[in-house]
């Protein structure tokens, strides 16, 4: 007899995209790091402290705590003599909503998890060829012979780093109230996607740079605001232009061509028949309906 098996299809909480960078510092005498950039960082104090700057404040990162830095924040480490730290890099790019759990996250890394940091280090000493630590890194070549699977493993071993210290943190501090709700994200994105719309509702926009600033892929996007909402993106947007001019049609005489022209209407006869379709009236018998209103 024939068995049915049924076949889960595996959620992913956070994935890790793409590896920018790993570092392992020494540092000696006093040096001074500043930089911002559009992905993510984990800095882990390995041995003594590392003073660090964000938003003109300065903090200590001590031995055995590690800190995230969020894309596009500007920071800026401080190593002093006094000190010597050895610290840890890593950059890395993430797509997933969970990894909003690590802005402003600076916490004590649990011994049981540090195994993942050095294992980190041992395969991307084996996976990459980079002979200094060097803060101006900008790509890391490949070792001429690198370890089977070692940039694969590199990155399971991060994700399961992550999830670990979100396990860890969660448990203390109740996981009801560090993760949002599925109905909460949905419709935390959705609202990122709405002011994005809203501040470019003049012009001519794609899902695309919708993605690539919001720094999410676009079938995700396109996912999350429909189940928020009940529209796709583009249909939302277009419904938010039209209600614009619709504005500018009854509070302005400006002809109906240049009111098209000023919401990224290809052409005036494209602004009236879409106007049409969506309000079942023209334009102009739109602005004189309202005028008879008043």
């Amino acid at each position: 007899m024939k068995q049915t098996y049924y076949r889960h299809k595996l959620q992913n909480l956070l994935v890790i995209n793409k590896i920018v960078t790993i570092h392992y510092f020494e540092y000696g005498a006093f040096e001074r790091h500043g930089e911002a950039h559009d992905f993510w960082e984990l800095v882990y104090a390995d041995r003594g402290n590392l003073i660090y700057e964000i938003g003109g404040e300065e903090c200590l990162l001590r031995e055995g705590e590690i800190l995230f830095h969020k894309p596009n924040e500007y920071h800026v480490h401080i190593a002093k003599a006094e000190h010597c730290p050895n610290i840890f890099i890593i950059s890395f790019e993430c797509k997933s909503e969970a990894i909003r759990f690590f802005e402003e996250k600076r916490l004590h890394l649990k011994k049981d998890l540090l195994r993942y940091i050095y294992m980190i280090m041992e395969e991307s000493r084996r996976t990459f060829l980079v002979p200094y630590p060097d803060p101006e890194l900008k790509k890391m070549p490949l070792h001429p012979h690198p370890a089977l699977g070692g940039q694969q493993l590199i990155k399971n071993l991060l994700e399961i780093l992550l999830i670990n210290i979100m396990r860890d943190e969660s448990e203390r501090d109740n996981a009801e109230s560090v993760f949002l709700m599925k109905e909460e994200l949905d419709n935390h994105i959705a609202n990122r996607i709405k002011e994005y719309l809203r501040a470019h509702v003049r012009e001519d926009v794609s899902v695309s740079e919708i993605a690539a600033t919001l720094n999410y892929n676009k079938s995700y996007l396109f996912r999350q605001f429909k189940a928020s909402t009940g529209h796709t993106i583009m249909a939302y947007f277009l419904n938010m232009k039209i209600e614009e001019t619709k504005k500018a049609l009854r509070e302005t005489d400006r002809p109906v061509a240049q009111i098209a022209a000023e919401y990224a209407f290809d052409t005036p006869n494209y602004f009236s028949n879409t106007f049409k379709r969506a309000t079942g009236i023209s334009p102009t018998t739109y602005r004189k309906r309202e005028r008879i209103k008043k």
